[in-house]
Order: structure tokens, then sequence, then C-alpha cells
């Protein structure tokens, strides 16, 4: 058994002494029997005296409960002597304590003042500890973001590398919108349409990537761009091969159907074929219609030719072969249209040219199916009608002016000295016109005039004209007429003998003479030979029905009845024929003209006129004087 004190801040307390109890054999021998049945009898001994004693205390106090059983075993004597005995070791400890402190105070104020470091470092430990385990949590959490930025890190770090590895060929690829839009604007569509298929595949392989989605992007862009540049190419002067080129790059572009593309080709072609005629000088009209002909008729075929190349007609179904059909009869009826315009604004005595042309125009046409010579009669008729009583209304102003100032003289016919004007004799089979009317000066300006409309007309007369022409020939014969029955009312009070007489024979100049021989000039213009193949009657059926074809001088000359010496009636022919002849001739249309060869390297057609036995004599006649 040993005591110790128990020190506290350098200062010895030797108040609580601990006594082991354990050493002796004895005890130890106590402690290993001492058992559960054991341990609640001491508890019921020593209840009063130890209240705390409860059974299990041998495992929590085992010194206690040993000394308790040691004691317990004791005799009476024993136990009596026992209190003396822990007395005297009492003080013995005590001494021994005392003794060792003696010796050993600086060990104990050197334990005292560790025990104080000690104390303090621990708190100081105890306070790092609680701000650690604060900031713990948040470098918990910066320490999980260390590591998923790590492993960002790392995996952006493998897909460097892999880009790295393959970098030449990744540059390939991301350099195709470049190369795309360089060979578009070079022309190299066939390069463009190879990367273009390129980029669709890897979009339908890749298409959640943006990369690839901006590239396809781009591609778009200069395949637009392509497409216009085509789509221009069309609308130039392009042959048949770049046609044939473009299209197919168009095919396998993809973006139209085939109706679509057989539409804008024909868009892009018209196109191109306005550009030329629109450029084509608008100053003079037969410059511009000859021009336009020209124009028409070698580009217009050139793209019929050119379509027909390229879109076989047994592809095309009803919808795309009307479609095709209807361009070519718009493009017609534009051109119908310019030429008409020309036509009105007039194109001078060059209407046969224009009809040649014209002619030649059509049946080049002819040749794809789209003849409209048939189209042009009525419109070169009017003109030629409109020509001719522009002619005649000029014709008889012209009359009109000259009685107003004519005045008549006794010897119209003779020049200075009285020496007779010398004629020329006429040609054998020519028409001549009559010299007596040079006695009567606006007779022979007016035939004069005529003479000149039946020239003009003669280059391009028209069947179908001849009904009209005699009827606006007796309008203007009628006005003649009334104006020299104006001039004898307003001159009458004042003309002598003489100059009544020599009115009257001018009136039986202009009736004998005149009349008779404008008569003719419409038999040259309209023979009866034609006329009849085109009725489809003989020509003696015809004569049965001359007076539509020639004027009619009662008519004409009913106005001066009363002036004229009395002239024996010549019988009129019957008409026996059973049709009905104005029926017929509002029918009739222009012949076919026929090809003359021209200087360049394409015929002409020559006019639509018709020439009869004698029609070349009115090229040779010479105006009256």
């Amino acid at each position: 058994m040993f005591l110790y004190p128990e020190v506290s801040h350098g200062s010895l307390n030797p108040t609580r002494i601990r006594v082991d109890l354990v050493s002796t054999p004895g005890l130890k021998r106590s402690m290993a029997t001492l058992d559960v049945e054991d341990e609640s009898v001491l508890a019921s001994i020593f209840r009063d005296s130890f209240p705390d004693l409860q059974p299990g205390l041998a495992r929590d106090h085992p010194d206690f409960t040993a000394y308790l059983s040691e004691l317990s075993s004791f005799g009476l004597e024993k136990l009596l002597r026992e209190p003396e005995r822990l007395e005297e070791e009492r003080n013995q400890v005590l001494q021994q304590t005392r003794e060792l402190a003696f010796s050993n105070y600086q060990t104990f104020i050197r334990t005292a003042d560790c025990t104080e470091h000690i104390y303090r470092d621990f708190g100081q430990v105890e306070g790092s500890v609680s701000r650690l385990l604060h900031k713990l949590p948040g470098l918990e959490q910066k320490c999980r973001a260390f590591v998923q930025q790590a492993q960002q890190v790392t995996a952006a770090r493998r897909m460097n590398s892999v880009t790295l590895n393959r970098h030449t060929e990744l540059l390939e690829v991301l350099e195709i919108p470049q190369l795309m839009d360089t060979c578009v604007r070079n022309g190299y569509y066939e390069e463009a349409l190879q990367l273009a298929a390129y980029v669709r595949r890897l979009d339908r392989k890749h298409a959640t990537l943006p990369v690839i989605q901006a590239m396809v992007c781009e591609v778009r862009q200069s395949s637009q761009l392509m497409l216009a540049q085509l789509l221009q190419t069309l609308r130039s002067n392009s042959p048949l091969p770049v046609c044939l080129r473009v299209i197919g790059f168009l095919r396998r572009m993809d973006v139209f159907t085939e109706a679509e593309l057989r539409v804008k080709f024909l868009q892009a072609r018209g196109s191109w074929l306005d550009s030329v005629l629109a450029a084509v000088p608008d100053d003079d009209a037969y410059a511009h219609v000859t021009k336009t002909i020209e124009a028409c008729r070698v580009h217009l075929f050139d793209i019929i030719t050119q379509y027909r190349a390229v879109f076989s007609d047994e592809d095309a179904a009803g919808a795309e072969g009307r479609v095709f059909h209807g361009w070519v009869v718009q493009r017609v009826q534009d051109f119908l249209r310019t030429l008409e315009r020309d036509l009105r604004r007039g194109v001078g005595a060059r209407l046969d040219s224009l009809l040649g042309q014209c002619m030649y125009f059509g049946l080049s046409f002819s040749r794809v199916g789209a003849d409209f010579r048939g189209q042009l009669a009525p419109m070169f008729s009017a003109v030629a009608a409109e020509a001719f009583g522009r002619a005649l209304r000029d014709a008889t102003d012209r009359f009109r002016e000259d009685m107003s100032v004519y005045t008549l003289i006794a010897l119209p016919a003779a020049l200075g000295g009285g020496v007779p004007l010398a004629t020329p004799a006429p040609q054998a089979g020519t028409l001549q016109p009559p010299m007596t009317l040079l006695d009567f000066q606006p007779l022979a300006c007016f035939l004069n005039n005529v003479l000149n409309a039946f020239n003009d007309l003669r280059l391009c007369c028209p069947l179908g004209l001849a009904n009209s022409v005699t009827m606006q020939l007796q309008d203007a014969l009628c006005t003649v007429s009334g104006e020299l029955l104006s001039f004898h009312r307003a001159e009458q009070s004042a003309l002598s003998s003489r100059e009544q007489e020599l009115f009257v024979q001018m009136c039986v100049s202009y009736s004998e003479d005149l009349l008779p021989f404008i008569n003719r000039c419409l038999q040259l213009l309209f023979p009866h030979t034609h006329i009849a193949q085109c009725i489809g009657v003989s020509v003696s059926q015809l004569q049965r029905f001359e007076s539509f074809f020639r004027i009619d001088i009662d008519v004409v000359l009913e106005p001066l009845n009363f002036l004229l010496p009395q002239r024996e009636a010549e019988p009129l022919p019957m008409a026996t024929l059973d049709i009905d002849v104005m029926a017929e001739l509002g029918s009739l249309t222009l012949d076919p003209p026929r090809p003359e060869p021209g200087p360049g390297p394409e015929t002409q057609q020559g006019p639509g006129s018709h020439e009869g036995p004698e029609a070349a004599d009115m090229d040779q006649e010479s105006s009256l004087g």
C-alpha cells in the first residue's frame, strides 16, 4: 500500500490519499473469487455506511470491493486492530509524502508550470480545432469543385490531345465553307456540288454538333449564291452547251422540281431576250422593227431549240407542255404587238420589205410548230389600207387647195410662142397616163398623187383590200366631183363663155380620161385571175361582178351630169352567179411570199404583191407635169 499527494497549480495538497489495497496477495485473490452473489451480500452489509454501493461496483471499483471482501473475512480481534493499523499506515504514508515533497519540490513546481503551459496550449489547440472544424465544410465544397474542375480540365486536355492528333483532318473539314465559296465565285460548280453533297452527309451523321450546323449554314449561303449565278448565266447570251451544263447543275442541286425547272429556264431566257429587245434603238420605227424581227427570229428560235434539247418532250406532262406552248404564244404575241405599234408609227414605203422579213420569220417558226404568218395578213392589210386612205386624203386636200387658187386660161396646153408640148410616145405593153390631163393642173396633180398611192400600195397589196381600196377611191373621187361642182357654183357668175367651155372640157377630161384610167389601174393592182383563184370561181364568172372591183363612174359623176354632154349608158352585166361575192372578198388573205436571195447568209422574202402581166407598168409611169 502507498500514498501520493494530488498537486494543483504548484501547491501540495496532502489531504487526499489513495490507498492501493490491491497490492496485497490476499486482496487480489479475494477479487478473483468475488462474484455477483458476494457483491450483493456486501451491498446489504454496508448499505448504511456506503449508500452508493450497488451491485456491479466490483467492476467499476475493483480495489474498493476487494478491500471490503477482505475486511469481511477478518476475525474480531483483527477487525479491532484494523483502525490502528490503518492510522499508522496513513501516518506513514503522510510522512513519506512530506519527505517526497520536500526532496522533490522543484520537480513539482516544474510540473505545475508544465501543467499550466499545457493547459494554455490545449486551450489554443481547442480554439484552432474549433476554427478548423468551422472551416472544414467550405473546404470540402471547394475540394469537390476542384475535383470537378480537374476532371473537366483532364477531359479537355484529352480532347485537345485528340484534336492535335487529328488537326490536319479537322482543318480540312473546317475549311469546307471557304473552299465552297471560292469554287462558286470562280465558277467551279462541279467541285462545289461535291462539297455540298459531303456537307449534307456530315449533317445527317452529326446533326447535333454546333460546328457542323454552322458549317451547313455557310454552305447553304454559298449554294444560294451558286443558284443565283447559274440563273444569271441563263439570263445571258448562253449557247446550247452552256445551257445543258447549267440545267445539269440545277438538277443536281435539287432545289426545283422538273416543272419548276422548265418555268425557270423559260423565265431566264425570256428575260435575256427582253434585255436584247430593250437595247434596240427606238428612234426610227423601221429600224426598230427590222432589228426586232432579226433579234426575235434568231434568238427566239435558239431558245426554243435549247428548250427542246434540254427538256425532252416525252417527259413533259400535260401541264408542262402547256407551259411551253403558252410561253411561245406569249412571245409571239409580244412580237406582234411590237410590230403593230411600229407599223402604226409609220415605216414609209418599206412595208413590202417588212412583210418579207415577217413572212420569213413565220416560215422559220413553222419548223418548230409556231407558224404565225396567218396573223400577219390582217395587220399588214390594215396598215396598207390606212396608208392608202391617208394618201387619198392628202390627194383630195391638195386638190381642194389647187382648186381654190386655180384660174381657167385660154390656152392651158401651150407654152411660150404657141408651141405645143412634146410628149414621149408610149411604150408597147405599158399603161400610159392620159396626157390630156396636162391641160388641167389640179386633175394632173390629183392623178399623180393617186398614182403615188397606187405605187406604194402595189408593194404590199393584199387581195382582201380590193373592195376597201375601191370604196376609198370612189369616196375620194366623189369628193373631187363635189369640189368641181363647188368651184363652178362659186365662179359661175364670173366665168366668160370661153372659161365656161374650158371648165366643161375639164369635167369631160375628168370623166372620160381620169376615171377610166383609175379603173384600169385597179385591174392591175387586183388581177381578176388572182381573185377568181382565191374565191374559187372562173374569171368569166367573176367579170359578171366587175362592179365590185371598179369605180362606179355614174355615181361619181352624178353631181356633174348637168355639165357633161349626154352619152349612151353602157349596159351592166347581169349578176347570174349564185354566190355571195362580198362575203368571199372579206375572207381574202395575203398570198405566200416568194423568197429572194439576199446579200447576207440568210434569204430574204419578197414582197407580198400580186404581179400580173401588166404590173411592171406601174413602176414605169411618169408623173404628169
